[in-house]
């Protein structure tokens, strides 16, 4: 199980949320402040997959009397046509709750008032688009029309099949993450959030150097240090947290970088900006980078940073964050104290942020990569991920390998 915890009760969540959404059955609506990412395809599927008697129950004798049963009846006659029913109750969910969106807000400026791109707002950076390019599309850099819909398909199929599959006790593996029929080994489907959309680019990787969409050839001390790391995990797993990697150690989130890594859950960027200061606040780990837009000089080396110490500017239209002074401990795809990092962010639509970044290290690979990620601007409120607070696994992942070890010292 992966280090961290989910500390809601999203089934009491979902039935306060309708009841005030519709007044329970009263056809009076109650604004309410809360969303837990409703519109997000596999979570609104899986919701109502497992909470339809609560649906049923909280919506009583209103206006959407039935709903659970409705949708789930619907679904298994025709699953494609429920998926896009499901995504027309999210919305009118949202603005039953929360009122239409003013014009306005639908067609905000992209400069802030001292004339420069306005960054500011939540940006989700879920896609099911790999980082590398897979080995059988090995010379296709992009995705026809139908492939790219196939392709969300089978997601969005798999996400229906893992919710209708009966509940069953899991067995251990040589690892968490994936079980031996490739579904997931730690948290049920229903918690992951990865999204059901291919970049709009229809680009096979989010890489787009080097041109085969792939992570450049380590290095010869960057493979010895690969080789060496592999050997210490496998012979001491777990000899205290510190063998542990920063994600499990909720010191870093997964996916939350820098840079910004599609994958599991908490996709989610805010961005504040000032004329002085933009700051960067990751939903995992909620980890906060504060990026000095004024000339500053960097740390330097006495000073190593988990996240690095970033310096920004602007290149006309595009805020560039430049990141280096990163702490050796972090171990981030191997990559070493020397590593340096330059992210772009642009504004090139009212919902869109263009991401790219480039990745430098000698001393791990043989040329520098770079990886383009569209981010998109959404409305849900971000909420704090209590990583240590309910980091339950690290007790059970070092009571575990203690367990192993006695037993290892009791045989003959």
């Amino acid at each position: 199980m992966r280090a961290g915890g989910f500390p809601w009760n999203l089934g009491g969540l979902i039935v306060s949320i309708l009841k005030g959404c519709l007044g329970a059955g009263t056809g009076s609506p109650s604004p309410r402040p809360w969303t837990w990412h409703l519109a997000s395809d596999g979570l609104v599927i899986g919701l109502l997959c497992q909470l339809r008697p609560q649906l049923d129950s909280a919506c009583g004798a209103g206006r959407m009397q039935g709903l659970g049963t409705t949708l789930l009846s619907d679904w298994v006659q025709m699953r494609r046509r429920v998926i896009a029913i499901v995504g027309a109750v999210s919305v009118l969910f949202a603005l039953v709750s929360f009122g239409a969106a003013p014009a306005v807000a639908q067609t905000a400026a992209v400069r802030t008032a001292w004339d420069e791109p306005d960054l500011r707002g939540i940006w989700d950076f879920r896609t099911i688009t790999p980082l590398e390019r897979p080995d059988d599309l090995a010379d296709q850099a992009f995705l026809t029309e139908e492939e790219a819909a196939n392709l969300e398909q089978e997601v969005v199929d798999r996400n229906v099949r893992l919710s209708e599959r009966a509940a069953e006790r899991t067995t251990a593996t040589d690892q968490v993450d994936r079980r031996e029929d490739g579904t997931p080994g730690f948290y049920n489907n229903f918690w992951l959030d990865r999204g059901t959309r291919a970049v709009g680019t229809r680009r096979t990787s989010l890489i787009i150097d080097p041109p085969n969409g792939q992570i450049p050839a380590l290095t010869p001390s960057g493979q010895q240090r690969a080789d060496t790391s592999q050997a210490h995990r496998r012979e001491h797993p777990a000899d205290s947290w510190l063998d542990r990697s920063t994600s499990d150690r909720c010191l870093l989130g997964f996916n939350a970088g820098p840079p910004l890594n599609p994958g599991g859950y908490n996709q989610n960027l805010q961005i504040f900006q000032t004329p002085d200061q933009v700051v960067l606040l990751t939903e995992m780990v909620h980890t906060v980078r504060v990026v000095p837009l004024d000339g500053r000089p960097p740390l330097g080396d006495p000073i190593p940073q988990w996240s690095g110490d970033a310096r920004g500017h602007w290149e006309g239209d595009t805020l560039v964050v430049e990141t280096s002074n990163f702490n050796d401990e972090r171990r981030w795809r191997n990559s070493t104290k020397s590593l340096t990092l330059v992210e772009r962010f642009t504004r090139v639509g009212a919902d869109t942020l263009e991401y790219q970044y480039t990745v430098t290290d000698p001393e791990t690979w043989t040329s520098p990569w770079t990886a383009s990620i569209p981010l998109r601007r959404t409305d849900v409120p971000m909420y704090e991920y209590a990583c240590h607070e309910g980091n339950h696994s690290m007790y059970g992942i070092l009571g575990g390998q203690r367990a192993e070890d006695m037993a290892a010292a009791a045989r003959p």
